[in-house]
């Protein structure tokens, strides 16, 4: 903080810097939990971000001053259409990490996925990745899902890996050689009461002062030029700023994993289980069709944007308990001028 007489924490975390633009839309999961089962299973989904509505539940966590009582809580509707399972990739594993060993892919893909992701399918590839097998660390889906389906503008997919845990190697790539070429929907990867970790790039900002992006104190209004910047840049010697110092720079369309947030209702617009659609549809998102899921609380990124649904990572339950939701209320129906 410099020459001061009474000492404080710095501000800001340093624990995200450099605080840059994410390289793609689309989130990057690097790590995956470990699942203790001998039956093969898919580890994530996706969807789109619609909006935010209001639970109504009853509190269903043990030595908690509400259990048994209501409550109301923010939810998150996120649009979760089917991915289509279009290859299968194995990773061997050496001194430098894990290499990719094989990619096998569908004959069967769909045309819209075909035009933004052309690969050339051989007869003998998955004879080749069964021969391997004896090598192989890890085995992942590679999965595509489409915006379009949720009503979205946007034509070309987003393809993504997914991990599959469970059981052995052999297991696994006969677990998803059944499922190539085919849809999978959100109800087979998780149920209603699920906790899942949400990864997705941040709403952008654009380029901030110090003030906003660090939460650096104003400093009085007689000062000097500005009151919205450092008192310090730090010492005369040497001369050069330190990467501690709070600077300002791009805010916001960074990629975040938000922990724990569970899954509160899990349904299809057509079951009329839970009226979600409020009048004139979501703020520049509209209507949601098809799957889709509700998270308690507040997931990163904005508005039709894309949001990776991963097993949680974290703190794992012994059992899942499905949450009893008396009522979704919607928020106030859009009026058009």
């Amino acid at each position: 903080m410099g020459h001061r007489k009474h000492s404080q924490p710095r501000r800001g975390s340093m624990a995200y810097s450099p605080r840059g633009r994410a390289k793609s839309m689309e989130a990057r999961i690097r790590g995956w939990p470990e699942v203790n089962s001998d039956e093969p299973r898919l580890l994530a989904h996706a969807g789109f971000k619609a909006g935010c509505v209001q639970i109504v539940s009853i509190d269903d966590h043990e030595h908690t001053p509400n259990h048994g009582k209501q409550l109301v809580t923010l939810g998150t509707v996120i649009a979760t259409p089917p991915f289509v399972v279009i290859g299968i990739r194995g990773y061997t594993k050496d001194v430098n990490g894990f290499q990719a060993a094989f990619d096998v892919y569908t004959k069967d893909t769909p045309k819209n996925i075909e035009k933004a992701f052309k690969v050339k399918v051989n007869d003998d590839d998955m004879e080749n990745a069964e021969k391997t097998l004896g090598k192989i660390k890890q085995i992942f889906a590679i999965a595509a899902v489409t915006p379009k389906l949720v009503g979205l503008e946007q034509k070309k997919p987003y393809i993504f890996e997914i991990a599959v845990k469970g059981g052995d190697t052999s297991a696994q790539f006969a677990f998803v050689k059944e499922l190539l070429g085919k849809e999978v929907k959100i109800d087979q990867v998780f149920e209603s009461g699920s906790i899942v970790d949400a990864a997705a790039i941040t709403k952008g900002k654009g380029w901030q002062g110090v003030i906003y992006r660090w939460g650096a104190k104003r400093k009085q209004h007689k000062s000097r030029k500005t009151v919205r910047e450092l008192g310090s840049l730090g010492p005369i010697s040497p001369q050069n700023v330190m990467y501690t110092v709070p600077r300002a720079g791009q805010t916001g369309f960074h990629q975040r994993v938000e922990y724990d947030k569970r899954i509160m209702v899990m349904s299809n617009t057509e079951k009329n289980e839970f009226e979600i659609n409020p009048d004139g549809g979501y703020k520049h998102f509209g209507n949601v069709n098809g799957d889709f899921v509700i998270v308690k609380g507040s997931v990163p990124g904005t508005y039709r944007r894309l949001i990776k649904l991963r097993k949680q990572i974290r703190n794992e339950p012994k059992k899942v308990l499905k949450p009893n939701i008396l009522e979704v209320v919607l928020p106030l129906s859009l009026i058009h001028i």
